[in-house]
């Protein structure tokens, strides 16, 4: 299916001094260094499987690996950046000395964490917290001069996955990025992509709602994001597991870049054919 003509706007992103057109929607792939992520803790932390697996997103069509150290799902343990640091180890720098075109998203809320995976070579910073969990994140991202995925989110780590029933959940979600796109702009980060925050703090009805009216997110101003991939606003209200929903998130990634998503961020990018 050929989604240019619906998601048309010229989108540059400058990746390490790589521009990057997302005009043309991209696939993000996941890539969990995790022991308990909810759908494949403990299957890739470790650098063979790791590795492994991005040469996997990548021959399925990821044009970006995003790597995450720390499952942010419900109950989640917490950790600190220093332990997030060693379980990333050396598998960003081998991830781009075997796949060199490769595109690296570092999934994490901390600036510590961002400033050691701009030294191992990663292309864009991806935050859940929009900068609210870490005051330094923000201006560590600025200096790195990377893109920056900005994420809806409630404002504190241990509020993020309570639920808010929103009056109107697009204009506060818009209301919310105008405020933080504005501070990202003072604080000279130029690259910016918006992430709804799928799966974290909203009702199933606003999150059904997001994807209706994915086009009116951002005003069309900026790329977008979606990751649904595996949420359990899919899968709960079908009496199901997350590896038992393909064929229906198939059909909201479809609707999802009908709407003008430019990066659909998924496990399992060989089910999605752009």
């Amino acid at each position: 299916m050929d989604f240019s003509k619906t998601n048309s706007k010229f989108s540059l992103i400058n990746c390490n001094g790589r521009l990057i057109d997302l005009s043309k929607p991209k696939l993000m792939g996941i890539l969990n260094l995790t022991p308990d992520s909810f759908s494949d803790g403990g299957k890739f932390n470790n650098e063979r499987s790791a590795l492994q697996q991005a040469g996997k997103l990548l021959k399925n069509g990821a044009a970006i690996i995003d790597i995450g150290a720390q499952s942010t799902r419900p109950n989640a343990e917490f950790l600190e950046a220093d332990e997030e640091i060693k379980r990333i180890g050396n598998i960003i720098s081998l991830i781009k000395r075997e796949f060199p075109e490769s595109l690296i998203s570092l999934d994490t809320f901390y600036s510590d964490v961002v400033k050691f995976g701009f030294d191992e070579g990663i292309d864009i910073v991806n935050d859940i917290s929009a900068g609210q969990f870490d005051s330094e994140l923000l201006d560590t991202v600025s200096k790195t001069g990377l893109p920056y995925i900005l994420m809806h989110n409630n404002p504190t780590y241990g509020s993020m996955h309570d639920k808010i029933k929103f009056d109107d959940i697009i204009l506060s979600v818009n209301r919310f990025f105008s405020e933080k796109v504005d501070l990202l702009r003072q604080k000279g980060i130029k690259d910016i992509i918006l992430d709804p925050g799928f799966g974290f703090g909203k009702t199933i009805e606003d999150q059904y709602q997001m994807i209706d009216d994915l086009e009116y997110i951002g005003f069309g101003k900026l790329p977008i994001l979606a990751g649904i991939s595996k949420k359990s606003f899919i899968y709960k209200p079908l009496g199901k597991q997350p590896n038992e929903v393909e064929r229906e998130t198939l059909d909201l990634h479809h609707k999802l870049l009908e709407k003008g998503a430019n990066i659909i961020r998924l496990h399992n990018p060989e089910t999605l054919i752009i």
